[in-house]
């Protein structure tokens, strides 16, 4: 299940929007303009946003252009009747993950919001992951090799530990689920994880793979916490 902001003017397709979206078991926020969007943004968290270009107060391209500053990683899809080259092209430099015009298919819709959020789940590729804690050594994780430190010592990590922490890390302070975990590790090791062998991988192994982050994590101001029914949290502990 996703957090969505749905930023469109228009009543009746917000609305519909919402519904057929929460029907499908996104948790659905909506906004009408994009002051309201952007004061949502400033004290909520999402998963992605759909959002409108034709918007009153703030318009679309600035609202995405200020997203994009304060929340670089948030997907968005950009859904609007501005169906030029030029448009698009403006929209997706502006930093838009999708751009779907109107009218459209709600299954497309659907589709691309899907292939989106799947997207932003996996480890970043390139450069080098990093999160605060409260200790001295900073927890650095390479986004394209199995390889992470604490301060100057290296860490030593299997392939499916590194997908695990760099998915972590790259959503430190939310709640990764055990779906979000098997689609990384189906990328990072789609032979392995091949059939109806991925399932059992997931229930069965997971809780050992967290286990030994949690140990290799001992004394570095971090920790992974288990989020019952929904999934695990890196968090930073008091000093």
């Amino acid at each position: 299940m996703s957090s969505l902001l749905i930023i469109e003017d228009d009543e009746l397709l917000r609305d519909g929007l919402s519904a057929q979206l929460s029907q499908v078991g996104h948790r659905v926020t909506a906004a009408a303009d994009g002051e309201a969007a952007q004061q949502l943004l400033e004290t909520n968290r999402f998963d992605g946003v759909v959002l409108d270009l034709g918007l009153p107060k703030i318009s679309g391209m600035d609202l995405l252009r200020w997203i994009r500053k304060r929340l670089p990683a948030l997907p968005v899809l950009i859904l609007t009747a501005r169906d030029g080259i030029d448009d698009r092209v403006q929209g997706l430099n502006a930093g838009a993950d999708d751009y779907l015009t109107k009218p459209f298919d709600m299954a497309e819709l659907q589709a691309r919001l899907g292939a989106m959020l799947r997207r932003s789940r996996l480890p970043a590729f390139g450069g080098t992951l990093e999160v605060p804690s409260s200790m001295t050594r900073r927890l650095r994780v390479d986004a394209k090799l199995p390889q992470a430190w604490l301060g100057d010592e290296a860490l030593e990590l299997t392939q499916r530990e590194w997908a695990l922490l760099s998915l972590l890390v790259t959503h430190a302070g939310r709640v990764v689920s055990r779906e979000d975990v098997l689609e990384v590790w189906q990328v990072v090791e789609p032979g392995d994880m091949a059939g109806g062998s991925a399932t059992g991988v997931a229930s069965n192994a997971l809780e050992v793979y967290i286990h030994r982050l949690r140990r290799k994590l001992a004394d570095s101001g971090l920790n992974i916490r288990n989020v019952r029914g929904l999934g695990y949290m890196l968090e930073t502990t008091q000093p």
